[in-house]
Formats: C-alpha cells, structure tokens, sequence
C-alpha cells in the first residue's frame, strides 16, 4: 500500500470513528443510526450530480450491498442495546479483517503476501483484544449479534471491493450506495416508529447531517482505496477505528485509557507497519 493510500484509509477510520461516537453517546439508538443513514442519503444526491453513474455491471452489487447494510444496521442496534459497547464494537471490527482476507482469497482471487497476512493478523488481534477485556460484562446475546454482525461487515466488503472495481466510477458508486441504503433503512425505521421517527428528526436533524458526512466520506474513501489496494489490507486498516474510537472515548468522554489499550494500540501500530511493506 503507498503512503497516500494509507494516510486517507487512516482518515477513514478515524471519521468511522466519529459517526459511531455519535451513535455512541445516544439514548435512541435506532432513531440516531436512522438519522445518519438519512444525512448521508441526503449528501449523496449532489455528489451523483457532480459524478459518473456506476456503469451497469456494478448494479446487482449496488442492489446485494445496500440489502446487505440494512441488515448491518439492524445487527448493530441489537448488538448496542443488549451489551457494552466496548465488548461488541472491537468484536465486530477485530473479526471482520480476517473473514475478509479469508474468503477474499477464494472468491477475488487475492493472495496477501506474508507481510500483509502479518499486519492483518496483529490489527485484528489487536482490536479483538479490547473487546475481551469487557467479557466479564458482557452479555452473551451481545456476542452473538457482534459475531453476526462481523459476518456482515465481511460480506458487503466483499461485495462493494468488487461492485467499486467493476463500477467505473467508485464515487457515483458510493453515492448510489449510500442514496439506496438511506432510502431503504430510513423506511423501515419510519415504519417502526412511526410519528416518533419525525419529530426526532425535526429536533435532531443537525447530528444526522454530521454524522451521515463522516459516515460517507468515511466509506467513500475506503472503497476508492479498495481499488488501488487489495481489499484485505484495505479493510484491516479501516478497522484502526477502534482504536480512534478509544482515544475519542478518553479526551472527550474522559474513559480510562489503560495499559491494555496501550497494548493493543501498539499491536494495532506494529500491524500498520506491517502493511506497508
């Protein structure tokens, strides 16, 4: 991976970072994930008018992928709700890299050299790490939805590292992405919650347009690089978010940071290293 590649998926991270510290610190878990889903459908509809449509090749992946995020939304919230956050956050993050790199093989035809294998392995261990030392508090139905929710995260890479190559165009990629996931999610949460959802929105409407700017750029950034780099690596290095995450957590939310934090930090670092070479 070139330094530029990994300085903007580093960015990345740490804007993924931003819109789950968003989500984090909110008391209407569903309602503020529908908020950003909603803010970045909304900041998706200019940038298609300023880009290139995905050329059709890339549409049954657009179609799967934004299926699939839905899904992923739903498992977050239900992963939020039932457990800490610091055990199914890292979980998710930490599990994700390796699946990735697993089936990427098989079905991408990626074969990571061992320096990448290597970088890959430390991030995920590191990340997987600040999610065991919550296990105490954890609830076991909090582990589940992580576990699946991973599966999740690994599927719609996989799908959007190959619909980005095949679109022409990875930014009107992501603006049709985001647009048709938006649009998908935000129905089913207006549904649910019904007038609820609506007068939320209208008093909070100023944290889905923040959130759902980090959550596009954020996104929009890693499938770009997921055509200059294999998906793999690409995805590890997304998921330093965790550890963004954690150092957000500690300067603004004043949460100890600790010595198995710093532990996993630098396992995350050593992993970074590892990429590069």
């Amino acid at each position: 991976m070139s330094p530029w590649v990994t300085a903007l998926v580093l960015g990345s991270a740490l804007l993924h970072a931003s819109w789950n510290a968003i989500i984090k610190a909110s008391r209407e878990v569903m309602l503020d994930t529908a908020l950003v889903a909603a803010g970045a459908a909304l900041l998706a509809l200019p940038l298609a008018a300023l880009v290139p449509m995905p050329l059709r090749t890339s549409w049954p992946y657009l179609g799967a992928s934004a299926a699939i995020h839905v899904a992923y939304f739903s498992t977050l919230i239900a992963a939020y709700r039932v457990g800490d956050l610091g055990h199914a956050y890292p979980l998710m993050r930490g599990i994700a890299p390796l699946l990735v790199a697993l089936f990427g093989v098989a079905l991408l035809g990626e074969h990571p050299s061992a320096s990448m294998w290597l970088g890959i392995v430390l991030i995920s261990a590191g990340i997987l790490s600040l999610g065991l030392l919550q296990r105490g508090r954890a609830q076991r139905a909090a582990t589940l939805w992580a576990l699946a929710n991973a599966a999740i995260i690994a599927s719609y890479t996989l799908i959007d590292g190959t619909g980005a190559r095949l679109s022409g165009s990875p930014a009107g990629y992501v603006a049709a992405l985001f647009w048709l996931q938006g649009l998908l999610f935000v129905t089913l949460v207006a549904i649910l919650r019904k007038r609820a959802a609506f007068e939320y929105a209208a008093r909070n409407w100023q944290r889905g347009l923040i959130g759902g700017l980090c959550l596009i750029s954020a996104y929009g950034i890693v499938l770009w690089a997921m055509t200059r780099a294999p998906v793999a690596a690409v995805a590890a290095l997304r998921e330093t978010s965790v550890i963004f995450a954690a150092l957000l957590g500690s300067v603004f939310l004043k949460e100890p940071f600790g010595r198995q934090r710093v532990i996993a930090a630098c396992a995350v670092a050593l992993g970074v290293i590892a990429l590069r070479n």
